[in-house]
């Protein structure tokens, strides 16, 4: 939750011509994409990490993109295991290095955002194929 924010900041700081005026033109993109979790996805996660771990999600029909990455499972899983105190510590990458492959493709293979837009359009939702 806090690094949405601090993003949300910046990107905002970033379009503000006061701000930084030795930075350059401000520009501000007209969309971020902010990652999430839907509540339909919580009982997988609760599985694996427990009660405590998945308070956070969204009422599904919030969700505006969604991405399969199990094509970079491996990847995911490395950048997730990289972090070793975490896993070493039980936080959530330590409960996930317990996984087996099949258990990560179901809790990690796709990943879900909300678009925070900074345009006036509404968005639309976007399954996203990379």
């Amino acid at each position: 939750m806090h690094t949405h924010r601090v993003t949300v900041l910046a990107v905002q700081a970033a379009g503000l011509a006061r701000f930084d005026p030795d930075a350059g033109a401000p520009w501000q993109p007209r969309a971020l994409y902010l990652a999430t979790h839907p509540h339909s996805a919580v009982p997988a996660l609760r599985e694996v990490v427990g009660e405590r771990e998945t308070a956070y999600s969204v009422p599904d029909e919030q969700v505006t993109a969604t991405v399969d990455v199990g094509p970079w499972l491996e990847r995911k899983i490395a950048a997730v295991l990289a972090h070793r105190s975490e896993v070493e510590r039980g936080a959530v990458p330590g409960l996930l290095a317990r996984l087996s492959r099949p258990e990560w493709k179901r809790v990690m293979g796709t990943e879900w955002f909300i678009r925070h837009g900074f345009a006036t359009t509404a968005p639309a939702r976007t399954e996203l194929t990379v």
